[in-house]
């Protein structure tokens, strides 16, 4: 096993860097810069060189495997953050063997080392990312075991329900129950309701982690791009008298009530015979198809028209233009009057967008999914078990081979088995230094 190191904190100028080092060579590197027989976790200040060069007066500090981030022989170089001693200290360290971390490869040792699962790891990736407190929240959470939980909660009923069936199958002349396997019926049909709500709620966590998309869709000349810039606190779209003067989808990031949000700015729904407005309707109609919350923008003068296709029960109607008149409501839709030229309604807007995401975003229960790769598994688990509940009326050896298939779906996200063809997937998105 190779020794590696990385910076941990970002490139550039700065008061203080960290060096990172894990691996077997670390205390053989520590001692030949001038840094050897540390106390371990505790912060020593050492004058480190190399071959006769001064690098720097850095506080040094050493964890033992196997407590330790990584469960190898680490330590981490407090430097001073200049460029100069930073590429010195780097010189120095691969001059004696060690070699550059990759993306992630801190945080692979500490999986591969039993420090953490592959959902914990994850959640180091997204701690680092996060911009939002409940993106934070959400990532302290998976990090201390709250996902992993919730999986190795699914895999222990269907372990329950695998063993009623071995059972039958294993010890057939034995005195077992009659019909033993059927018996992980009622089990298995738990267990299938708790899978089936949790792909239910499968967009909730991710959409706390990649952003809650919100679309503005509505006539030309609605309003859209003034409420949209009212929304954003800038001038990020262009507004004139103009109609059809948005022609592409236009997206800003911000934050709403602790959630991370994508607002999007969107072309006017209309039939047009002009080929470059007719691409921007079909890709504010493709943006409203998978948009997690529409709003229907109408003035004062708009009909329903084409938007009217497009929103969806749960979806805001938002009245523009209020300081010129009232625009109609539509039955069916809560709506809010709101003028950009005033400032009329966009406060209690703000407030009903905020209170929204609290009800989408939030739960009682930790989310059993927060990426994509475990919704596949989480429903790759559910196929299998009512595969096996199925042939459980038929035969024990065929509903057996469905429930090891859901147990290894399940076991996967975790990494408990077979993730060899994973690693690379979950790890390439890492940052350098963990």
């Amino acid at each position: 096993m190779s020794t590696i190191f990385a910076l941990a904190t970002p490139s550039g100028r700065g008061a203080i860097a960290i060096l990172r080092l894990s691996g077997p060579g670390t205390d053989a590197a520590l001692t030949a810069l001038g840094a050897g027989g540390l106390k371990p976790r505790y912060a020593a200040l050492r004058d480190l060189s190399h071959e006769g060069r001064g690098i720097d007066q850095a506080l040094v500090l050493r964890f033992p495997a196997p407590n330790s981030y990584t469960g190898e022989d680490c330590a981490e170089l407090h430097l001073h953050g200049g460029r100069a001693v930073v590429e010195a200290a780097g010189e120095a360290l691969a001059a004696l063997g060690l070699r550059p971390a990759e993306p992630g490869e801190f945080t692979r040792r500490a999986f591969e080392n039993g420090r953490m699962d592959l959902a914990q790891a994850e959640a180091v990736a997204d701690l680092i990312d996060a911009e939002t407190a409940a993106q934070a929240s959400q990532a302290l959470g998976q990090l201390d075991g709250a996902l992993s939980q919730t999986y190795a909660g699914f895999r222990r009923d269907l372990l329950t329900a695998l063993a009623l069936v071995e059972a039958e199958i294993d010890f057939p002349d034995e005195e077992v129950p009659d019909n033993l396997a059927r018996s992980a019926g009622p089990v298995l049909d738990r267990l299938i309701g708790d899978l089936k709500a949790a792909l239910a709620d499968a967009r909730r966590g991710e959409r706390v982690r990649e952003g809650y998309r919100i679309v503005l869709i509505g006539e030309t000349n609605a309003g859209k791009s003034s409420l949209f810039n009212a929304l954003v606190a800038r001038e990020a779209a262009i507004v004139t008298p103009i109609a059809g003067t948005t022609r592409d989808v236009l997206d800003a990031d911000l934050i709403i009530g602790g959630y991370a949000v994508t607002l999007s700015d969107t072309a006017g729904l209309r039939d047009s015979t002009d080929p470059v407005e007719a691409e921007g309707v079909r890709r504010a109609r493709a943006r409203a198809e998978a948009a997690d919350l529409r709003l229907w923008i109408r003035g004062p003068d708009d009909a329903e028209g084409d938007a009217a296709g497009f929103a969806r029960p749960g979806d805001l109607l938002v009245l523009t233009k209020a300081d010129l008149g009232a625009a109609a409501a539509v039955q069916g839709f809560e709506a809010l009057s709101v003028s950009t030229a005033t400032g009329q309604g966009l406060s209690d807007l703000h407030d009903w967008i905020a209170a929204r995401l609290g009800r989408d975003l939030s739960g009682a229960d930790f989310p059993a999914v927060t990426r994509e790769r475990h919704r596949r598994r989480l429903a790759e688990a559910l196929a299998a078990a009512e595969a096996g509940r199925v042939a459980l009326e038929v035969s024990p050896e065929m509903a057996g081979d469905d429930l090891r298939r859901a147990a290894g779906a399940l076991a996967r996200v975790t990494g408990a088995i077979g993730v060899e063809d994973i690693l690379g997937e979950v790890f390439s998105t890492f940052c350098i230094g963990k």
